[in-house]
């Protein structure tokens, strides 16, 4: 919808990994029961997701009207800025939450052994796009989105305020990316580039399907 080419995706993606893993770390040392680390985790990739107003708010916004090469430049900015953040704070060697989403066991499929977890993170990414396509066909802010993505000078002139759909259809991108992040983790380790493998990933999607 804002047309951007977004190259921080992974970088909020990292964010929400280190983040959950401190959550249930904290969560784990106040004496949690293991199998419900889930919640503390998801809820924790969901808050750093919060993150996205302050960068669509103090640094995109600049750069909507701008040449795509400009935009480039500022996200990749950001990637650069939170991989420096995200060694300040968590340091450089990969963290992981140690194997506690085998406390959801694990099971046979189709003769191949895996993690309930697993099963739990594919459960919950059909939920997350069931809601998403809910909120897009059924509720009036989805019907803004999609007038403002069709056609955003013929929304902003029905009155559309068009600097706060910009702000929340961000922060809600970048809240599922932290999300996605942190519901993740616990089946590998974060690493402080590991936000850096996405962007190939986003950037096919966007030669693929366009921008917007």
């Amino acid at each position: 919808m804002q047309k951007i080419f977004n190259l921080a995706c992974g970088s909020f993606y990292a964010l929400g990994a280190y983040v959950g893993i401190s959550a249930v770390q904290a969560y784990t040392s106040a004496g949690g029961p293991p199998w419900l680390f889930i919640l503390p985790l998801a809820v924790a990739g969901l808050l750093v997701g919060g993150i996205g107003v302050v960068v669509e708010r103090g640094l995109l916004r600049f750069v909507y009207d701008r040449d795509e090469t400009f935009q480039l430049l500022m996200t990749f900015a950001i990637v650069l800025m939170m991989e420096d953040a995200i060694r300040l704070t968590w340091g450089t060697a990969p963290r992981s939450t140690a194997g506690l989403y085998l406390a959801y066991g694990q099971i046979g499929v189709l003769g191949a052994t895996a993690p309930v977890y697993n099963l739990i993170v594919i459960a919950a990414s059909l939920a997350i796009a069931l809601a998403i396509g809910w909120l897009l066909t059924r509720t009036a802010f989805g019907r803004i989105i999609r007038a403002t993505a069709d056609n955003r000078d013929m929304a902003e002139a029905l009155g559309v305020d068009m600097r706060r759909v910009y702000a929340k259809v961000f922060t809600l991108g970048t809240a599922l990316g932290t999300l996605g992040g942190a519901l993740v983790i616990p089946a590998t380790a974060a690493m402080s580039e590991m936000g850096i493998e996405l962007i190939v990933e986003a950037f096919a999607v966007v030669v693929i399907g366009g921008l917007g």
